[in-house]
């Protein structure tokens, strides 16, 4: 199980790192050979048109817990949504858990910070399971004891202090732990190939601690972790996906659960919610929870027009090579 923060613990820093160094991120993942393909069972045919909702209630009441995605869901990268933060808080008022569930490649005190800042009330969530957590728990599990970083010391501070190893040379590491492109301006995924190659020769493990591939900037594309994690996957080199949408994330917020629960929780009593088809409704299929969908996030451009869903471009994201939900709306809301 990852590192999470629970409610009643203290958070050590201010919005900071990645957040502060890009407040208008929003990201993606791959589907290239050496990520997870997007659809595993079924076709687009096989599907009914997924029910478009505008209200939350009766669905939510169906489920004891909700994994749930936090930028593009809860906040839209300056600010909380106010009707997001009233749903969770009723589901929680209402004797539900709510796990949020972060790719940020930071410890989850970082992002309770974030959301802090963005004025998400601290009621409104259990428990943060973030995608940098999971990879130092894979660090502390795997008994690493020297690592090779790639990524920014400056923008990633949190993630790099809190590895439970000595940094080392490539020659002398015992994996490697990659947050990003260290000059995500100027560097590409080829950039990192000489280290790489070097890697692959030494069978050297690669935890990413962020699966997205590339992030969108104000509509400009920067690559991320996922994909130099990728071009050594295609080396055939062994990789750790630390996050959405591979086990490693949902399995983490499960545990997690059961323990605030103090029981078994029954993969039909979980809603996975969020707003990007490749990672949180792929998230979903892969650990076998039911999903919600959205639509006024990532994809809001894919789907919406003045505010409003359009029925037949839903159903061209969500009925085409991509997993499905049991239901979408425009904005969470209770």
């Amino acid at each position: 199980m990852a590192l999470v923060l629970r409610q009643g613990e203290t958070g050590h820093a201010a919005a900071g790192g990645l957040f502060k160094s890009y407040p208008g991120r929003r990201s993606h993942c791959s589907s290239r050979k050496g990520l997870i393909p997007l659809m595993q069972n079924g076709t687009a045919a096989e599907r009914a048109p997924v029910p478009v909702l505008n209200r939350a209630e009766d669905l939510l009441a169906r489920y004891d817990v909700l994994f749930c995605d936090v930028w593009g869901v809860v906040h839209d990268g300056f600010k909380a949504l106010p009707a997001a933060d009233d749903a969770l808080n009723k589901f929680r008022r209402a004797g539900g858990t709510v796990i949020l569930v972060s790719n940020a490649p930071v410890p989850n005190h970082q992002v309770a910070a974030m959301l802090d800042s963005r004025k998400l009330s601290r009621t409104a969530w259990d428990a943060i399971v973030s995608s940098g957590d999971i990879a130092l728990t894979h660090l502390r599990d795997q008994s690493y004891r020297q690592v090779y970083t790639i990524g920014p010391r400056d923008r990633d501070a949190a993630l790099f202090e809190a590895v439970p190893a000595r940094f080392s040379s490539l020659e002398d590491a015992d994996a490697i732990l990659c947050s990003g492109l260290d000059d995500d301006i100027h560097e590409t995924a080829e950039s990192y190939l000489p280290i790489l190659e070097q890697a692959r020769a030494r069978d050297l493990p690669f935890v990413c601690a962020n699966p997205d591939l590339v992030v969108d900037v104000g509509g400009r594309l920067y690559l991320c972790a996922g994909a130099i994690a990728d071009l050594y996957a295609h080396l055939g080199g062994d990789v750790y996906w630390a996050g959405k949408p591979y086990i490693s994330a949902y399995g983490s917020a499960h545990g997690l659960a059961e323990k605030l629960r103090d029981a078994s929780i029954a993969k039909e009593r979980i809603l996975g919610i969020g707003d990007a088809v490749r990672t949180d409704l792929k998230a979903a299929e892969i650990f076998g929870v039911d999903a919600l969908f959205i639509a006024g996030g990532i994809h809001r451009e894919d789907t919406m027009s003045d505010g409003v869903i359009c029925r037949d471009r839903l159903d061209g994201l969500l009925h085409g090579a991509s997993p499905s939900a049991v239901a979408a709306m425009p904005f969470l809301a209770w």
